[in-house]
């Protein structure tokens, strides 16, 4: 049975990287899908990206983190800062600067921003930074033992003392209203369909390919150890096995997931501020997990997108009832759908089987009967 299931999951997913890698983009070169369009499912699937960092740390190894959109928003910084690079060769500029500059308060550019010029020592930083950052935090954080809620406070409260450290204008990261009006990457116009169009190819295969590392990674005896953590990291301690160490990996790997969906989320929509690294945020990947199915990793990406779109429509069309739709639905999938939208076809399968039972019972009663 269980085989079956990773199979039909195996077919869906080709046939949606098929779709995504393939499809979307030769109809979008010929003018069937608008820019907009391929514009607003790339940011879909950088959410999505995001969506299965979340859930290999929480679905898998029992961590609810919420802090992983402080990892989103340091990889779209990253990014960032390589992208207002390309709009000059800052490092001519002395008194009077651009205009592009003034926002800033610049009178020459920072050192730390030289070698962003690069985009490979930007990409490194994409990685490294979170990496970093979870790596001190994850250390301290496991060593002590600190689980439950307690974790996920902690979290929350390193996403909201580096919100409010980013918001400072003396960071020169651009405070509150952090980076804007991109306009080249890698020599191509970033506005371009062209260029947005490959865009959404990366990050379709980016997709694909954290799918396809988190799939195997949940395979292999550290998934075992990984899921018995969640199940009950005291047997797991017990059974000889540094639970500490393989949180902190995990926690790491994650960290770097969400980094590079950051990354990709930035130059596709354009901006990358503190906002994107408020609590709330975190709070609302949850929900997409959640929504998909926790533990699926398939179903995190269904919640990202399904909510994110109905997120769009709903701010358009009904404005002030977007939260309260948005926890009416958390609230119905934590009563009645507790596996998600992808678990809905076994848990009706389920209510069916258990419906048919009674009523065969009552046949064999019958016919036993003299």
């Amino acid at each position: 049975m269980k085989s079956n299931r990773n199979k039909i999951e195996l077919i869906i997913v080709a046939i949606a990287a098929v779709i995504l890698i393939v499809l979307l983009p030769a109809l979008n070169a010929a003018g069937v899908v608008s820019n907009f369009t391929m514009s607003v499912w790339g940011k879909y699937l950088c959410y999505a990206i995001l969506a299965i960092s979340v859930d290999l740390l929480w679905g898998y190894t029992g961590l609810l983190s919420l802090g992983q959109s402080l990892f989103f928003a340091l990889g779209g910084y990253m990014m960032g800062m390589h992208l207002m690079r390309m709009i000059g060769d800052l490092g001519q500029y002395k008194k009077p600067i651009p205009d592009f500059l003034v926002f800033l308060g610049w009178e020459q550019l920072p050192a730390f921003w030289v070698p962003f010029s690069s985009l490979v020592f930007s990409m490194l930083m994409v990685i490294a930074l979170p990496a970093i950052v979870a790596t001190g935090f994850g250390y301290l954080a496991f060593r002590s033992r600190i689980k439950g809620v307690y974790f996920s406070i902690l979290t929350q409260a390193l996403t909201y003392g580096a919100a409010l450290m980013f918001f400072r204008n003396d960071m020169l990261l651009g405070g509150n209203n952090g980076f804007t009006d991109f306009k080249f990457l890698l020599g191509a116009d970033v506005r371009a369909a062209g260029t947005q169009r490959g865009l959404f190819i990366a990050t379709a295969i980016v997709l694909i390919a954290v799918y396809g590392f988190c799939r195997w990674l949940t395979t292999t005896k550290f998934g075992l150890v990984q899921r018995a953590v969640r199940d009950s990291e005291t047997r797991v301690l017990f059974s000889g096995y540094a639970a500490a160490n393989y949180k902190l990996f995990v926690f790491v790997i994650c960290a770097i997931i969400a980094g590079v969906a950051g990354a990709l989320y930035v130059p596709q929509v354009g901006i990358i501020n503190p906002s994107e690294m408020q609590t709330d945020k975190s709070l609302e990947i949850i929900v997409w997990v959640a929504v998909g199915g926790r533990g699926t990793l398939l179903g995190p990406v269904v919640g990202a997108v399904v909510i994110n779109a109905l997120k769009s429509w709903a701010t358009r069309a009904y404005p002030d009832l977007w939260l309260l739709m948005l926890g009416g639905l958390f609230i119905l999938v934590v009563l009645f759908m507790p596996k998600g939208i992808v678990g809905l076809p076994a848990q009706i399968r389920g209510l069916l089987k258990r419906k048919q039972t009674p009523s065969a019972l009552a046949t064999d009663t019958a016919a036993a009967t003299p």
